[in-house]
Parts: C-alpha cells; sequence; structure tokens
C-alpha cells in the first residue's frame, strides 16, 4: 500500500482539494484507497458529504480512543472509503500533550488493521503540530500543493525540515515526493517565475537532506476551475460534480501519473534530483 501525506502549511493553496480529489481519481482507476480526514476543520469530509452527528465516531476516538480504524471508516464508493473527521480533533493535540508515543498512535492502529487498499492518502491539517507529526510518521510519501505564488516560499524550509526532522527520528523511509502545481495559469509569466524560483530552492538545498533529493514537479498541473471550489458545498468530487470540466480532467490525469511512478517510487534510492522544467 502507497501511503501519502498531503501537506502544505500554508492555507489556500489546494491542500484538501488535491487530497479528496486525488483520492477520487485514483478510486475511479479502480484502486482501493483510504482517505484519513487528520485536519479539525474537518474540510475533506464534509468536501465528500460526510457530516458527523452526535455519538458518531470519527479520527478522534482513533487517536484519543479505544476504536480500531474498521470502527471509524466509512465507505463512499466501492473503491473509496474515508475515516472522517469533526471539530472534536482540535482538542486531540491537548489531550495528546501528555501521551507516551503521541507522533506514532496513527501508524500504529492502522498497522494493527489487516487492510486491502492500495493507497492511504492522508489530508494533514496547516500545522505542525502533533497531528502531522502522526501523518508524517504514517507514510512514506509526501505531496506537497503549490499555489505558483511568490508567497509560496514562505514557510517552504519550516515544513522541509520538519520532515527531516521526522525522517531522522521517526521515519527513516519518509520522503517528499513530489510538488503539485495548483490553481495553474499557464498564461502568466507568474506561474513560471514561482516554480522556477521553488525549484531552485530545492535544488540549492538538496545537500542537507536526502530526504528531497529526489522529489520533482508532477507534469500534471492544476489548472485553476471554479469547478472545484464549487463542488465542496454539493458534498461531491469534482467527478461527481462536473466530470466534464478541465478539473475533474487535471485530477484524473495527476492519478494516472502517479500510478505511472509506483515503479520508479519502488527503487526511489536515487539520490538525484528530478525535477522537470515547467
Amino acid at each position: 500500500m502507497r501511503k501519502i501525506a498531503v501537506i502544505n502549511q500554508k492555507g489556500g493553496v489546494g491542500k484538501t482539494t488535491t487530497a479528496v480529489n486525488l483520492a477520487s481519481g485514483l478510486a475511479l482507476l479502480q484502486k482501493k484507497v483510504c482517505l484519513v480526514d487528520l485536519d479539525p476543520q474537518s474540510h475533506a469530509s464534509l468536501h465528500l458529504g460526510v457530516t458527523l452527528g452526535g455519538g458518531e465516531t470519527s479520527i478522534y476516538d482513533l487517536l484519543c480512543g479505544e476504536s480500531t480504524v474498521s470502527d471509524v471508516r466509512r465507505q463512499i464508493t466501492p473503491h473509496l472509503d474515508i475515516v472522517p473527521a469533526n471539530l472534536d480533533l482540535a482538542a486531540a493535540e491537548l489531550e495528546l500533550a501528555g501521551e507516551v508515543g503521541r507522533e506514532v498512535i496513527l501508524r500504529d492502529r492502522f498497522e494493527a488493521e489487516d487492510s486491502n487498499h492500495d493507497f492511504m492518502i492522508i489530508d494533514c491539517p496547516p500545522s505542525l503540530g502533533v497531528l502531522t507529526l502522526n501523518a508524517l510518521t504514517a507514510v512514506d510519501e509526501v505531496f506537497l500543493p503549490l499555489q505558483p505564488h511568490f508567497l509560496a516560499l514562505h514557510g517552504l524550509s519550516k515544513l522541509l525540515r520538519t520532515i527531516d526532522i521526522v525522517s531522522k527520528r521517526l521515519n527513516p523511509g519518509l520522503r517528499l515526493e513530489g510538488i503539485v502545481l495548483c490553481m495553474y495559469e499557464a498564461s502568466t509569466r507568474l506561474a513560471a517565475e514561482v516554480s522556477r524560483d521553488v525549484e531552485e530552492f530545492l535544488v540549492s538545498n538538496t545537500s542537507q537532506s536526502s530526504v528531497w533529493s529526489s522529489a520533482r514537479f508532477f507534469q500534471t498541473k492544476i489548472r485553476r476551475n471554479i469547478r472545484l471550489a464549487e463542488a465542496p458545498s454539493f458534498g461531491q468530487s469534482i467527478f461527481d460534480y462536473a466530470p466534464n470540466s478541465h478539473g475533474a480532467e487535471d485530477y484524473l490525469s495527476l492519478a494516472r501519473e502517479i500510478l505511472e511512478t509506483s515503479s520508479s517510487v519502488a527503487c526511489s534510492g536515487n539520490d538525484t534530483a528530478a525535477f522537470s522544467r515547467n
């Protein structure tokens, strides 16, 4: 099973949109996917029409209670499941503060579960606290959604440092697998310039860590598309809401690209940077 964390501590860059629609795209391609909503805002859950009522279990009960993955997991389609969140998850950071091994609870819960999923995709919160550490210890790959904007580099070094520290101390197999450009407008000079700046930043810092030495820009770029912004309010993925839109086309293309990289992921010991020019 490929385990992927979709992460960026900067809000509004397409993180949840990417997590939900990538998971839905892979499911559409007949891959069995488990989407994990690890954000207290529960936007991934709401995006797929899951609203938890009082007494219903969520990922909070998985992290802070005795619930198992099977207890909290819900089926969205025959190939897509979700471990949903609600606002209770906001209390998890505080409740886990004194817990021994708090950074690996999520990993341990999933390792205790027999799973037939091909992918686990975690939608991380926009912060670098205990919840994000749980995600980074539970996965092998990190996908970084990035808006081509000059503020894109803001906080990037801190995020990479966090990934590096987790790799050294808690999860030696962790790596930054790729960068997904979201809200992309090919006609603007800004998009090309920011893409180049991010590439240069990562290449210039490659010697500091092997965690991102083989990272790359995905060839698929997610174009700015109003349908992607509308879909969550209907509780649907882009494939259900607007299957003929550019958003659906782009996320299906990204899902196909990720499937094509499966063989290269299996032999990811290569330390040569593999950035694609944009």
